[in-house]
């Protein structure tokens, strides 16, 4: 197979998964069936899937409209609606699209037949109260405990750990109950472990191929690239398509490490990224760093927004209600980690990785991801001699981005990098 055949494979087949995934659910809106509205952290794609739900992802539909340049138009209109600016641009962005019954710039968006939340963002709760009202369609909201003891995970056999795994576990059951009245459908046990192993499939290739980034140069770059596999990994998760892409990917991620083919023509910095990105300016937020030679190697973005891929937890086909409780434990547990202590997540990446800087994204849009990366980034300070950018600006409002100012800080970041690397090689 030639490079071009497979470089750049992942994100022609991704861009492609994108249109059929809209195709069906303006097919789905066209015909008036139900759908199921869910988020990235903790979606229970593992059930809906065994259901045949089409699943609409809100945050997934928001930030496309900020890529491509229109997301101002629903933002104003929810906030003509009576939404005050200082809501999270995702929730004013679905709005619109409700008040536009469904319209969207990639197809049209079916009303929900059920909502399916947890509790990993605190905007969940109320954003799927929005669509309690405007459609009356019923909400199941999973409570997953938190870790304890200072963010630390449990697992599997300790005591704490499968007290929360049965209460989980018990709502589990409730879910299939609904889905059952809501579809007319009774829970298949055998298609069920078929999701799951697709579902299998699709987190044991995330996990590798987030680690294959650890070659220099870097195979893909995790604020671009990395936002079109969270794309598959979510829309597509517990199906063949979704377990063939990512098999896919592993194969062009591991052909471009063995043949040193990297995101940029010259590495010059291997950066982390924390946060959501800068949808509004995307592309034009990446190659502020790029054309400086720089380029992110991961991204805790990758981790929170990933539906628990990023572990590679694998289901236990033999016992598989219990089990999908014990995903959900971790995976939606480890994405509140990762989104409130984002600097444990980077300290362990700066050795095998290779990073030489942090670039911290807080945005206006989103308190919940955002509040405490000041704090993060002097705990990461005080524990590692890294250096890092602290880069304010949003996800969504373009109104609040100022592009002119943030090149000057990220030039300015840059030149403290290479001086910083000067004065190591005097040293020695």
């Amino acid at each position: 197979m030639s490079d071009s055949e497979i470089v750049g494979r992942a994100n022609r087949d991704g861009a492609q998964l994108f249109r059929d995934w809209f195709t069906e659910l303006t097919q789905t809106a066209d015909g008036g069936g139900p759908s199921a509205y869910v988020f990235v952290m903790g979606s229970l794609n593992e059930v809906l899937k065994s259901f045949d739900l089409p699943v609409v992802f809100p945050e997934i539909n928001s930030l496309q409209t900020a890529v491509r340049r229109v997301a101002h138009e629903y933002l104003q209109q929810a906030e003509d609606y009576g939404y005050s600016p200082d809501i999270c641009g995702y929730v004013k962005a679905d709005v619109a699209m409700q008040l536009r019954h469904g319209e969207h710039p990639m197809g049209k968006l079916p009303k929900p037949g059920l909502a399916v939340l947890t509790n990993a963002c605190n905007t969940y709760i109320k954003w799927a109260e929005i669509w309690e009202r405007m459609h009356g369609c019923p909400i199941f909201t999973f409570d997953i405990p938190g870790t304890r003891q200072g963010g630390g995970q449990t697992w599997p056999g300790d005591p704490d750990f499968e007290n929360d795994r049965r209460y989980v576990e018990a709502q589990l059951r409730e879910l299939i109950e609904l889905c059952e009245r809501v579809t007319g459908r009774k829970f298949d046990i055998d298609k069920f472990r078929e999701v799951l192993g697709h579902a299998n499939g699709m987190s044991a290739a995330w996990k590798q191929v987030l680690e294959l980034n650890r070659s220099r140069p870097s195979v893909f770059n995790a604020l671009t690239d990395g936002t079109i596999y969270l794309g598959v990994a979510n829309g597509f998760r517990g199906t063949k398509a979704g377990a063939d892409y990512f098999r896919d990917l592993v194969e062009e991620m591991e052909y471009k490490a063995a043949n040193g083919i990297g995101t940029l023509t010259e590495e010059q910095w291997r950066l982390a990224f924390v946060g959501v990105p800068c949808y509004p300016i995307f592309r034009r937020f990446n190659e502020l760093f790029t054309l400086a030679g720089g380029t992110f190697v991961s991204s805790t973005y990758l981790w929170f927004a990933s539906g628990g891929t990023n572990r590679g937890f694998q289901y236990d086909l033999a016992r598989p209600i219990e089990s999908l409780a014990e995903g959900l434990l971790v995976s939606v547990r480890d994405a509140m980690d990762s989104m409130f202590h984002p600097e444990r997540a980077v300290l362990d990446q700066i050795k095998e990785f290779a990073l030489d800087g942090v670039v911290f994204h807080p945005v206006k849009s989103c308190r919940t991801t955002s509040t405490g990366q000041a704090d993060s980034r002097r705990a990461l300070a005080e524990k590692a001699d890294v250096p890092s950018l602290f880069l304010e600006s949003d996800m969504m409002d373009r109104r609040v981005v100022a592009e002119a100012p943030m090149k000057n800080r990220v030039d300015a970041f840059f030149e403290g990098l290479a001086s910083r690397r000067r004065q190591a090689a005097i040293a020695r």
